[in-house]
């Protein structure tokens, strides 16, 4: 089958055949179709879409195209979750001890990030000594012995993935629902789950700007991972205002911790926990979703679940002693406060710009290659809803050089609104979508 007669079918806008697809992402994987020609390929995807049938075949073939884990030998029932990705998210670190206190088993995979804020995985490199390039033997001991563990995605699975995510990035065809969709469930399936929760966030400091385009993405992942055999769930929430008070990655730990103690900020805890609850419900551990967030619950002020992040902490090369002293994280030298300009009410927080402002700090990437600061970021003070006089802290700048001070300074200016009136509180959570 010759690489053009693909790509004239795809750009005539005609729907491809499933040898057409496997052919597509064999050339990708092997190196049989050049670059120019898998770009071509892309862009006729944006441009023309996919039906479900064509995603659903897409997505098999590239979680095919690598290494397939199995944990058949390890008893319980294997459920994961997966986020979009927003400003301070970063309920993963949250929810995966308290799914495996619950009987669940997590084999997390989780990615890096490229763009204002760390993913999770160098979240948890601010941690000392903590490893997330086990090896697939080490990754397995520490899933059978914890019941998780969070590591970051292994070069031998999904390799079709890893070319034609880079070729999107550079062919601005990266906001393509279906391309998403395989991306994303090519990379959970070869773990060799059962089942899938996805957080797809909306708004200002996630991918999906508005709820229709979350939905759409949303239900497209739902169906397409229903159809190759993951009992999957989304859940569609808001990310208008950072979650939680902490971006920057070792900021984000502390408060992974003081969440995990009851003590932290509730938005984050209720996700946290509205996510768990759905993986007990997708794993047949709990009747309902009252009994599901009952035993999450129970779970979290028990401290079953912090000290589950504890043994995986250990059990992965890393300080668990930060669990009970935070301040063996990594610290910034220098600290700045932002301060209102006027009395009133936070009415706004635009997360984007406080994304952007960390990552000016260091706790992000703009390229790849970046190196990341792992004590840096900003530490929200005055949420929306919050009253504030003229004077008081808004945000607490985290750094280690003031290079960019000014400059974050003035970025995160803009991210405040201060009105004269309470503003009415907006849900965090959106939509519930199940096959």
């Amino acid at each position: 089958m010759r690489a053009v007669d693909v790509l004239r079918t795809k750009r005539d806008g005609r729907e491809l055949s499933a040898a057409d697809i496997d052919a597509f992402v064999r050339g990708a994987t092997d190196g049989s179709w050049p670059d120019y020609q898998i770009a071509a390929m892309l862009m006729a995807i944006y441009l023309k879409g996919m039906a479900e049938a064509e995603t659903s075949q897409l997505t098999r073939a590239m979680a095919h195209s690598g290494s397939l884990l199995d944990w058949s030998d390890v008893p319980g029932p294997k459920i994961d979750k997966h986020s979009t990705g927003g400003v301070g998210d970063k309920t993963t670190i949250v929810l995966v001890p308290l799914a495996a206190a619950c009987g669940l088993v997590v084999p997390k995979m989780s990615g890096r990030s490229l763009g204002h804020s760390g993913g999770t995985v160098d979240k948890l490199e601010a941690i000392p000594g903590f490893r997330v390039d086990l090896s697939l033997e080490e990754f397995r001991a520490t899933v059978r012995e914890i019941g998780c563990a969070i590591v970051g995605q292994n070069a031998q699975m999904a390799l079709a993935d890893k070319k034609i995510y880079a070729l999107r990035d550079v062919t601005a065809t990266v906001e393509s629902i279906p391309l998403i969709t395989a991306s994303i469930l090519s990379k959970k399936i070869p773990e060799g789950i059962e089942g899938l929760v996805l957080d797809v966030k909306c708004g200002r400091g996630a991918f999906m700007k508005t709820q229709r385009d979350a939905q759409t993405l949303a239900r497209l992942l739902v169906r397409v991972g229903t159809d190759n055999g993951l009992k999957t769930q989304a859940v569609v929430t808001s990310m208008e205002a950072p979650l939680g008070r902490a971006v920057g990655n070792a900021l984000e730990i502390k408060e992974c911790l003081d969440v995990l103690r009851g003590e932290g900020p509730a938005d984050v805890a209720l996700l946290a926990i509205l996510l768990t609850a759905r993986m007990l419900l997708l794993g047949g551990l709990a009747d309902s979703p009252s009994d599901a967030e009952t035993r999450v619950r129970a779970a979290l002020t028990s401290g079953q679940g912090l000290e589950k992040l504890r043994r995986m902490i250990e059990r992965q090369g890393g300080d668990p002693h930060v669990v009970d002293d935070p301040a063996r994280l990594p610290q910034a030298t220098e600290r700045v406060t932002l301060k209102a300009a006027r009395a009133g009410f936070v009415s706004k927080i635009d997360a984007e710009i406080v994304g952007h402002a960390s990552m000016l700090l260091g706790a992000g990437r703009s390229r790849k290659e970046d190196r990341m600061d792992p004590a840096v970021g900003v530490v929200v003070k005055a949420r929306v809803g919050e009253q504030v006089r003229k004077g008081d802290a808004l945000a607490e700048i985290h750094m280690n050089d003031r290079t960019h001070e000014h400059k974050a300074l003035a970025m995160l200016a803009n991210a405040w609104e201060i009105g004269t009136e309470w503003p009415t509180e907006a849900p965090l959570v959106l939509a519930v979508l199940d096959s």
